[in-house]
């Protein structure tokens, strides 16, 4: 009888194709990659560089191959030079990977669903091709645009994204949400789906906070950590934060931006608008390591994601962090924020502004329920939601990918 540890050994060397992220400041590719390489497989991944990261090193025995990160595209035309460049950097450094260390399995992190044009040219090769869904690219595409996009465009992301699922020998799904969508829009029969939830590592963890210097005292520290794009809803929060201090007279505290994306001048530029330039920072980019201090030192943190087909079926892993932190949450009222995250949050209604100031307000004034729910966050991470229970599901998706070559 074949034990689940031969099953695994049988496909051994994994190729991962990673195009919108530096690694390893992506914490699911981050947990994903070491956790094969923990269970023995050989991994090698492909991915953006940023400045000061080598092009070629080894990483937690990682193998990992770096091309110059394209600029942020900001328009289609930016998109379509983002992607086509990325797509031709990656397969060429593949074709480098196939001739020097030989692959089994190509696994791509998507979106661009365009990577699985690199997929499938290796598939006519003989490898298996495991489809790793993080978003949903069609209705992430109307999202940014909030809901004015070209129709052509997302009938061809979902073109690409059917083709992936058909593809694909096994599928990674984030969440349950997705899972239905590759069963019902891209005919994945369930046996050949595994859902791995993003979930935060409870090995990078600090309790040290950052040396930030405010200016001036305040009561109550917000913090926000991500991506800025339209579809994050980082607008809704400065609209949000513009209410607290004029209409309702908060003027003792102090916002963090941690992050940036295509929409950070325009945030900027609202920022500026609405007065709250002595009330938040944009920090801009900043290194994986360090963005635990500044929710640490936070007493809030937010998920102003909107209400959208988009943000209603994601994960944002964002809110499990601040869980793992022993933070309070203000979010809106979706349907994965409220998987996620439980009674550790307070929920706006979705997209009301004024609703979700007035959340933060109420936790500022108790300080006693912040606590609290700062246990109940900690409390789910470490019992159901950190990594070490998903990086399993992964493994076990591996073992079904083997056994199917029995």
């Amino acid at each position: 009888m074949t034990t689940k540890t031969e099953k695994r050994t049988r496909i051994s060397r994994v190729l991962m194709l990673l195009q919108n992220a530096p690694y390893p400041h992506d914490p699911r590719v981050r947990g994903e990659t070491r956790a094969l390489a923990t269970a023995g497989y050989q991994v090698t991944l492909i991915c953006p560089g940023v400045a000061g990261q080598r092009r070629h090193e080894i990483l937690d025995g990682v193998r990992v191959y770096r091309f110059p990160r394209p600029p942020y595209a900001g328009s289609l035309m930016g998109y379509l030079y983002e992607y086509g460049y990325s797509m031709g950097a990656i397969f060429v450094i593949s074709l480098l990977v196939f001739l020097r260390h030989r692959f089994d399995v190509v696994h791509t992190h998507c979106p661009p669903d365009a990577i699985v044009f690199i997929a499938a040219f290796y598939k006519l090769l003989g490898k298996r091709f495991v489809y790793d869904h993080h978003d949903l690219s069609p209705e992430l595409y109307y999202a940014r645009f909030r809901g004015s996009g070209n129709r052509i465009i997302y009938r061809m992301l979902v073109f690409l994204e059917k083709l992936a699922c058909r593809l694909s020998d096994h599928v990674i799904a984030t969440n349950q949400s997705y899972k239905q969508v590759e069963m019902r829009r891209g005919n994945v029969p369930e046996e050949r789906i595994t859902v791995v939830r993003n979930g935060p590592d409870l090995n990078h963890w600090t309790t040290a906070a950052p040396n930030l210097d405010l200016g001036q005292p305040v009561s109550t520290v917000l913090c926000y950590v991500g991506v800025m794009g339209v579809q994050d809803g980082v607008d809704y929060l400065l609209r949000a934060l513009h209410y607290l201090v004029y209409e309702m007279g908060r003027t003792d505290l102090f916002c963090y931006l941690v992050g940036r994306g295509e929409a950070v001048s325009r945030l900027k530029s609202l920022s500026e608008q609405l007065g709250l330039s002595e009330y938040v920072l944009f920090t801009g980019w900043v290194d994986w390591t360090e963005v635990p201090h500044y929710i640490q030192a936070a007493d809030i943190c937010v998920a102003p994601e909107p209400s959208s087909p988009y943000n209603d079926r994601s994960t944002a892993i964002k809110v499990m962090e601040y869980m793992q932190h022993s933070k309070p949450i203000v979010a809106y009222d979706l349907p994965e924020h409220r998987f996620s995250a439980q009674d550790a949050a307070v929920y706006a209604r979705p997209n009301d502004e004024r609703d979700f100031a007035q959340r933060i307000a109420d936790l500022i004034d108790d300080p006693v329920q912040c606590r609290k729910m700062g246990a109940i966050g900690r409390k789910r991470v470490e019992n159901e939601l950190a990594w070490s229970y998903q990086a399993e599901h992964l493994l076990d998706a591996y073992a079904s990918l083997n056994s199917c070559m029995r």
